[in-house]
């Protein structure tokens, strides 16, 4: 059998998530070899995975023979170096989102979520020339780890478009919650923005993803002709109180947004996005075709459902991520690292190192849902269009 040999960069929350699906991937073995980080529970960390090597500088995972790919889960302002040095340094690369951000430049003004929006898109195009540039000179792959794409309606919907050949005429989606407890989420130095780039990025790469099968199926191009965006902090006056179900405490970012998109074909797309919504975690699409209408639940969807009279009965068990309380009727996400698409993107990303085929999810992808969020950024900025 085929042995992938895989060094993580990164021992937080998606990496967890990442090893759980490399587990359960078959006809092939994926083995974690090896695992980078700087947290005093790196070892730890480890141990509980069987990992049988621990470095602390990323550099000496990179001088490892014994590594055929890096999955790199840091913090997004480590992607773009990472992605250019792993690849240089011959090893095929996995990386969460963002593929890149603005983080800020010496010399910014501060916080850097006030820095000119214009300034932000032309350093970030820039930037993500370069590493692309690496991407497309380099004889390894590069996987965008975006798990939407590989999420089961979400790959049912293409196949759909692919054997029908029909044509998009309007898709909206979100993905939205009540916002993320990790302090970094709330600083746009940390995280190149707010709920857009953290949650957004989601469902506006598989509106992408959906556009982008279509003319395929069709013979047709695809581009994205101009996008109107307006971003809020809608939760700025809630007293402490009034906030206790929400965890979203933004300094300089927002925690919502709303991003419309024209495509070059005249279609049109919505993709909406909040860190202050409860209940568990929205992760939907819904788009209409010239014959008729999909609609791809990710979460929630009834395929079980529970009630509890008190949230004691249930406080035991997971039922899906963010909600906040057992009690009352809940949607319970069955086999979530599947509904989500995590499995099928290890299963496609290993056998891709295996073979050396394309990923579906890959450069391109990743690139152009970088470039749509920051004219968003600057078209909220503007209050007005941004034409591509």
């Amino acid at each position: 059998m085929k042995k992938v040999r895989i060094g993580m960069v990164g021992a937080g929350f998606i990496s967890r998530i990442h090893l759980e699906a490399y587990k359960r991937v078959y006809g092939l073995q994926a083995s974690v070899e090896a695992v980078c980080a700087r947290s005093d529970t790196t070892k730890d960390f480890a141990a509980a995975y069987g990992i049988p090597k621990v470095y602390s500088d990323y550099h000496d995972l990179m001088k490892d023979p014994d590594i055929d790919v890096v999955d790199i889960c840091t913090p997004p302002q480590l992607h773009a170096v990472m992605i250019g040095e792993f690849l240089s340094a011959g090893k095929h690369v996995i990386s969460e989102k963002p593929f890149t951000g603005y983080f800020g430049v010496p010399g910014d003004v501060q916080p850097v979520g006030k820095v000119c929006k214009r300034k932000m898109y032309d350093a970030v195009l820039e930037g993500m020339e370069r590493t692309a540039g690496i991407v497309r000179k380099s004889d390894r792959l590069f996987c965008y780890a975006e798990d939407w794409v590989y999420a089961p309606a979400v790959a049912k919907a293409s196949e759909i478009l692919k054997k029908t050949g029909d044509k998009i005429l309007f898709l909206k989606a979100e993905e939205s919650h009540s916002g993320s407890h990790a302090w970094h989420a709330a600083e746009w130095a940390q995280t190149g923005g707010g709920s857009m780039i953290r949650q957004g990025c989601h469902p506006l790469s598989a509106v992408l993803h959906l556009k982008m099968t279509e003319a395929k199926a069709r013979g047709e191009a695809f581009s994205v002709e101009s996008v109107v965006c307006d971003t809020g902090v809608v939760t700025e006056r809630l007293t402490k109180e009034e906030r206790r179900f929400i965890a979203a405490n933004p300094v300089d970012v927002e925690d919502w947004s709303m991003l419309s998109l024209t495509f070059g074909d005249g279609t049109k797309a919505t993709i909406f996005s909040g860190d202050f919504v409860t209940g568990g975690v929205r992760n939907l699409i819904e788009f209409n075709t010239n014959t008729g209408t999909l609609v791809c639940n990710i979460a929630p969807n009834n395929a079980m459902m529970t009630y509890a009279a008190d949230a004691s009965v249930l406080k035991d068990v997971y039922l899906t991520e963010k909600v906040e309380t057992t009690a009352g009727w809940q949607y319970v996400l069955l086999d979530e690292e599947s509904a989500r698409g995590y499995l099928q993107e290890a299963q496609d990303f290993m056998e891709c190192v295996a073979t050396g085929r394309e990923p579906l999810s890959g450069l391109d992808l990743a690139y152009e849902t970088i470039k749509i969020t920051y004219a968003g950024y600057l078209s909220a900025e503007k209050g007005e269009r941004v034409k591509l």
